[in-house]
């Protein structure tokens, strides 16, 4: 019988064509086509085998399809029940677990409050000491979102007025500040199926097309093993089946910058020919090797049994953090001659 592989997208033109066009091509007893979808009834069927997800986060009625879809037998890439719960600060977190070596970050407070909350929701919330949260990232900080991609409400800034200036632009975002790195070389790597990486030099200071480096110089081994190794740990520990982890190398530490991309950008004309027919290729293996061998449900990765140190992972040299460069200013003294408190509000007042 043959197999139905389903590939759920939206506005891309490229990667999802020559991707069905690669398995259908394979002659390998599977038919790849687009998910085809309207009402869900409660009682199934939903005709897939393995669906490839690049759509559900910005779509919640899809989600749940997935979700359904993979509680009756259809495998879901990614996870559609982890990726519903996680955030980049979490993530973080688990990536220190596992040895990788991420950027100083705190969380903030929404800037205003959620919808359908007021001040009384908010009495748990203590003050924010801004002098801490300063001294411990140091300046330059990035400021982004902890959900969300594609550099939306990304912001860089180099003082605390910058900072407070983006701070009140963030609405009810959950945000994260995070130390700059401040790097000599960095990597984007495409991560499929827990098992193939492919590390490519990457320069985030040029414009977009531009970015994918055409002859870059060799990586230096060791350098190349420790992203590899990091790109498999953090993918198995997230349980995610495609991503792109990004790193940026500082005195020969890759920091991880970005891995929450479970729909990656794979457009043709964004990474290259030679990039494009890596991913579109290997993906293709992937796929087609999970419904010789399907694996059970699956609610996230690996991490709990991770955090719970139950997982042997192979650690690499664990970085680290020095102390940021950045001195706050000495705090003022009060008239009787003691330090006076730094802290103020989250929620700045208005001038």
């Amino acid at each position: 019988m043959t197999k139905k592989i389903g590939l759920l997208f939206g506005m891309e033109d490229t990667f999802p064509w020559a991707l069905i066009d690669e398995i259908n091509g394979r002659g390998a007893g599977v038919e790849a086509a687009p998910v085809k979808v309207s009402y869900i009834r409660d009682s199934g069927p939903y005709g897939y085998d393995l669906i490839l997800d690049r759509i559900s986060h910005e779509v919640p009625f899809y989600r749940t399809f997935l979700k359904c879809a993979a509680a009756t037998g259809t495998t879901i890439f990614s996870s559609p029940f982890w990726s519903a719960a996680d955030d980049k600060f979490f993530n973080n977190i688990v990536a220190m677990k596992l040895g990788v070596a991420v950027p100083r970050t705190v969380l903030l407070p929404h800037k205003q409050h959620p919808a359908g909350t007021s001040d009384k929701s908010f009495r748990n919330m203590d003050m924010v000491s801004w002098d801490e949260v300063f001294e411990y990232l140091g300046f330059p900080i990035f400021m982004k979102p902890a959900h969300g991609g594609g550099w939306k409400d990304v912001y860089k800034v180099d003082d605390r007025d910058q900072f407070f200036g983006a701070y009140d632009q963030t609405r009810d975002l959950t945000m994260m500040a995070q130390e700059a790195i401040d790097f000599t070389e960095y990597y984007r790597c495409y991560v499929l199926g827990r098992s193939r990486v492919h590390i490519m030099r990457y320069d985030p200071k040029v414009p977009f097309h531009e970015r994918y480096v055409l002859n870059a110089p060799e990586t230096e081994p060791g350098l190349h093993e420790r992203i590899h190794r990091d790109c498999l740990a953090l993918c198995e520990a997230l349980g995610y089946d495609m991503n792109t982890v990004e790193f940026a190398v500082r005195d020969g530490i890759p920091y991880a910058i970005d891995f929450m991309n479970s729909a990656p950008d794979a457009d043709l004309h964004s990474i290259g020919r030679d990039n494009f027919d890596w991913v579109v290729r290997n993906m293709a293996d992937v796929l087609i090797e999970n419904l010789e061998r399907p694996r059970r449900i699956e609610l996230t990765g690996n991490w709990p049994a991770v955090m719970q140190g139950e997982t042997a992972v192979k650690k690499p040299a664990a970085a680290k953090r020095p102390s940021p460069t950045h001195q706050p200013k000495p705090k003022a003294k009060s008239k009787s001659g003691a330090a006076a408190p730094s802290r103020t509000p989250a929620r700045r007042p208005e001038k």
